[in-house]
C-alpha cells in the first residue's frame, strides 16, 4: 500500500432497507491512519469518520482526539447508568441467519433490558449510541466498512467499544459491543454468562404463558 492513510466506505449501509424503500440507511466512510512499518496483521487508527442519513438529513462526524458531532452539534453518549433502564440495538445478518447465534443474544438481553430495537444499519446505530439514543449496542459478523467510522463516533463521543469479552476492538473483528461505558461491565458479564451456558431464561411453553396470563390457548 502506497499511502498511510486507508478508507474504509459503505455507499449504502442498511442495503435490505434501502430496496425496500424503509428509511434506515446511511452512508458510512471511516480514515484510517497506518503509520509506515505498520504489518498488514495490525490495525492502524481510525482518525476520522463520517456517517450521513439522508432521510433525516443528518450528518455525523467525528476526529480523533476532537469530539464527536450531529449537524455541528457536539455530542456526548447518554448517562444511563443500568442495564435495567437501558435502550439497546443490534442487528442480524440478511442472510443465513440459521447460522448466527445472536437471536439467543436478543432474547435474554431483551429480558435484562428496557428494550431492544434491530433496525438494519450498524453504522446507525454506533451513531445512536453516540449522540446517547441508544446505550448499548451489540452484533456478529461485521465488516470493517459497518464499524469504522461509528466506532471513532462512539470512542469520541464518551463511550466504549470492545469484543464481548472487553478486549480491545479491532477492525478485523468479527463482533462489537458498543455502549455508554457506565452499563458495560454490566453488558461483558452477560456475554460472560451467555456464552458459559449459565443464567440463561428458560423460552416460555404454550402451557406457562396460558398458566401466566389465565389464557386458554384452545380458545
Amino acid at each position: 500500500m502506497d499511502s498511510e492513510y486507508r478508507w474504509y466506505i459503505d455507499p449504502v449501509d442498511g442495503t435490505t432497507n434501502f430496496a425496500h424503500r424503509y428509511p434506515v440507511f446511511c452512508v458510512s466512510m471511516g480514515l484510517e491512519h497506518r503509520p509506515e512499518g505498520l504489518a498488514p496483521d495490525q490495525d492502524g487508527q481510525i482518525v476520522a469518520g463520517v456517517i450521513y442519513d439522508p432521510t433525516r438529513d443528518e450528518l455525523f462526524v467525528a476526529e480523533k482526539g476532537k469530539g464527536a458531532y450531529l449537524n455541528g452539534r457536539q455530542i456526548h453518549v447518554s448517562r444511563t447508568a443500568t442495564l435495567s433502564e437501558s435502550l439497546l440495538a443490534t442487528g442480524f445478518p440478511s442472510r443465513k441467519r440459521h447460522q448466527n447465534p445472536n437471536i439467543h443474544f436478543y432474547q435474554e438481553i431483551t429480558l435484562r433490558s428496557h428494550g431492544v430495537r434491530r433496525a438494519g444499519s450498524a453504522a446507525l446505530d454506533l451513531s445512536y449510541v453516540a449522540c446517547g439514543r441508544f446505550d448499548g449496542y451489540w452484533e456478529f459478523n461485521l465488516n470493517p466498512w459497518d464499524s469504522s467510522a461509528g466506532s471513532l463516533l462512539v470512542t469520541e463521543a464518551g463511550g466504549a467499544i470492545t469484543y464481548f469479552d472487553g478486549s480491545p476492538f479491532k477492525l478485523e473483528s468479527k463482533q462489537i459491543l458498543a455502549s455508554n461505558g457506565l452499563i458495560h461491565p454490566e453488558l461483558i458479564a452477560i456475554f460472560a454468562d451467555l456464552f458459559a451456558g449459565r443464567n440463561i431464561t428458560p423460552v416460555v411453553t404454550p402451557a406457562d404463558f396460558a398458566a401466566q396470563s389465565s389464557v386458554d390457548p384452545a380458545k
